[in-house]
This record gives C-alpha cells, structure tokens and sequence, in this order.
C-alpha cells in the first residue's frame, strides 16, 4: 500500500514513517502543509493517507483530509484533540488520537490495510475510533 504522511511536527512523521515502512508499505511522501500534501496528492497517487488536523500553515489537515475524500483516496486523522474533527469525520475512516503508542498504530495500520485492500473481516483496534461511530465516543477492539 501507498502511503502519504501529512504531519509537520518532523519526528513525529518519521517515527509513523519508519513504522508503515516495518509494516511492509511504501511511503509516498511526507507532507508539513496543505499545500505539500496538495502536491503529494497529485504526484505521488496514495492509496491511503495519515492527517493531522494541524499543519504549520495552520488547522488546515481538515481541507486536506476533504481533497483526499473528493479523490477518493481513504485516510485517517492523527491528532491531540479528535474533538476538533468536524461531524462526519470530512470522509475519513476514522482517527487516531495522539499520543499513540507504537503497537496501538501498528494494529491499526494492519486494520486500514485490510480494509483498503477491501477485507472487511479484521475488527478495528481500540487505537482507532471509527468516524461512524465518533459521536457515540466508542472504541472497538
């Protein structure tokens, strides 16, 4: 799976970098701003994208996470504070909020892969809420 990584605190991304590359995926960029993931968007092609909701051109991930929904391309937020996530998730499968530990996003990787690649078997990890279910506040896994 192609992977896009839209986070601009730098060790950050190249921690989830290191981790989607463990996991036997290919990062296609990494993105600091709207207007990086723009581009990233357009050259690189992702199947699947990580988006923080604050970038350092500001709360822009929001737009960002709309343009990949309109591309049809499935992602999730990474962020501090999911709250800040508009009702209906702007498309996103869901989010995942930070801090996370490695292993909660490594089983979420595992789960987004499955259902990128169309296996709607695997049940979601407790690391991820699910943006259907984002209002309730659940958890699954």
């Amino acid at each position: 799976m192609k992977v896009m990584i839209v986070e601009d605190e730098m060790l950050l991304a190249m921690e989830l970098e290191s981790e989607v590359e463990m996991a036997g995926h290919q990062v296609t960029g990494l993105a600091m701003s709207s207007i990086q993931a723009r581009e990233q968007i357009n050259a690189s092609k992702p199947d699947f994208a990580f988006v923080d909701i604050h970038l350092m051109d500001g709360p822009t991930g929001i737009d960002v996470g709309r343009e990949l929904a309109a591309a049809g391309i499935p992602y999730v937020f990474v962020s501090g504070n999911i709250k800040k996530i508009p009702e209906g998730f702007a498309g996103a499968l869901g989010a995942i909020e930070k801090p996370y530990t490695m292993n909660g996003m490594k089983n979420a990787l595992t789960y987004i892969s499955a259902i990128v690649g169309g296996d709607e078997s695997e049940s979601p990890p407790a690391s991820l809420v699910l943006a259907e279910d984002a209002n309730a506040g659940k958890r699954f896994g």
